[in-house]
């Protein structure tokens, strides 16, 4: 096994897992840890892969044949694909220990000891070739806020407080571990803790990530979580969700509950949330993003290329821009037609927008069902469509994630109900 004497497991976690040809196949999650009846320390029996569908299975310490921090390799032979469950004899590195309050005792064990949180955990390959946690990386608890203490390694049998239950475990490493994730990995890692757990560490993300990754969670997951925050803080991360999300998850609540929040938020930010819930389910309406880029015709090509360049919009909203008289937000002016952003590319920069719009799509009226929807993007290929009211301003627009997210099954984020049944693949 290419591998150094001693690994960190913590750094593990993200990395890429390649099959023997070097295919990445899947991406570490977490590392199990087994419980001994004796005194000797912990072994660490494999680890857990996310794979497609976001599917966590578990890897056999046995089929790594290198890890580092280019990511870990396997050797061939059958993968068994069933989802991981943990055992009752088994920790996770990132569930059950890190941020983990212990107590370091001195060597002589004399003297009260150091307390802090665990950030990582040390193994070493013995000479019959099992991994064993020898070494605890603590940082230090130094009651001031404004002063982070020091990191130091102590020995396993030094450390008290790893093993068994607590209530002391606090989130800021887990954090940092789950910050490098996409929201939709965030998503389903937080999937993965117990409940309290789960509650805590999504309570303590800024309010933009808890927004992202609360539009990825199952919906039960998301009124759980949100009915566990203080409702100004409740008003707060809705502000920051895509307004037809926000609804969605409104609607998932007491009309009571509704109304509470709604008044919590800012008025200007609330006013989309109230219209889309207004709409009938299964509409138009009911599933449009109320905040499309709105332009005028007078907009140049360069003018407009800068504003779909912002990072704040997801890559579907950013596919094309809808022309419209001013006011450029919804309800705007007159719509007029919308450009896609592979004619901007093509265009002069000091071009108009109101020179090369598309006028031959026929928008949506907030009524058109699901099921219509669904048939026009797939006849012209479209990545997103306008809807207007009577008027003829435009007051959102539907794009391809909208009607995926409502096509499939209500449930289907839940990992626990989606996943296919065991099966095994050949490396």
């Amino acid at each position: 096994m290419t591998m150094g004497t001693r690994v960190y497991l913590a750094r593990l976690a993200g990395l890429p897992v390649f099959d023997p040809n070097g295919d990445r196949v899947g991406r570490v999650r977490d590392a199990v840890v087994r419980l001994r009846t004796t005194n000797r320390p912990p072994q660490v029996v494999g680890l857990v892969a996310e794979m497609a569908l976001r599917r966590r299975i578990f890897l056999p310490i046995g089929r790594v044949t290198s890890m580092d921090a280019e990511g870990v390799v396997l050797a061939s032979g059958s993968l068994n694909l069933r989802r991981f469950e943990k055992r009752p004899n088994e920790l996770l590195l990132v569930e059950d220990l890190l941020d983990r309050r212990v107590t370091v005792v001195p060597d002589d064990g004399d003297g009260p000891g150091t307390t802090g949180a665990v950030v990582d955990i040390g193994v070493e390959l013995n000479r019959n070739n099992e991994y064993l946690v020898t070494k605890v990386a603590v940082r230090e608890h130094t009651g001031r806020l404004a002063r982070r203490g020091h990191v130091f390694q102590a020995e396993f049998d030094r450390v008290r407080g790893l093993i068994g239950p607590t209530d002391t475990q606090g989130t800021s490493n887990l954090l940092a571990l789950l910050e490098q994730m996409k929201p939709a990995d965030m998503a389903n890692a937080l999937q993965d803790l117990p409940d309290a757990r789960r509650n805590e560490v999504a309570a303590a993300l800024s309010d933009r990530t808890l927004a992202d990754v609360l539009e990825e969670l199952p919906e039960h997951d998301q009124v759980e979580i949100l009915v566990r925050l203080d409702r100004e803080r409740a008003a707060d991360v809705l502000e920051r969700m895509d307004p037809d999300d926000a609804a969605d998850l409104l609607g998932e609540l007491p009309k009571a509950e509704q109304a509470v929040l709604l008044d919590l938020m800012e008025p200007e930010e609330a006013a989309p949330v109230r219209q889309l819930m207004n709409y009938r389910p299964g509409t138009a309406g009911s599933v449009m993003t109320s905040e499309p880029v709105i332009l005028t015709p007078d907009t140049t090509v360069a003018e407009a290329l800068a504003r779909i360049r912002e990072p704040e919009l997801s890559p579907v909203v950013a596919a094309q821009v809808f022309v419209a008289r001013a006011p450029s937000a919804t309800p705007s002016g007159k719509y007029l037609g919308m450009v896609h952003f592979q004619r901007l590319l093509r265009e002069p920069p000091s071009s108009i927008l109101g020179g090369i719009i598309d006028t031959d799509l026929e928008p949506l009226r907030p009524e058109t069902s699901l099921a219509e929807i669904i048939k026009q993007m797939a006849t012209y290929d479209l990545v997103a469509m306008p809807v207007v009211d009577s008027s003829r301003r435009l007051v959102g627009a539907v794009t391809v994630d909208d009607v995926l997210d409502h096509s499939l099954p209500r449930d289907w984020r839940d990992r626990d109900l989606r996943e296919p049944e065991a099966d095994e693949v050949r490396l």
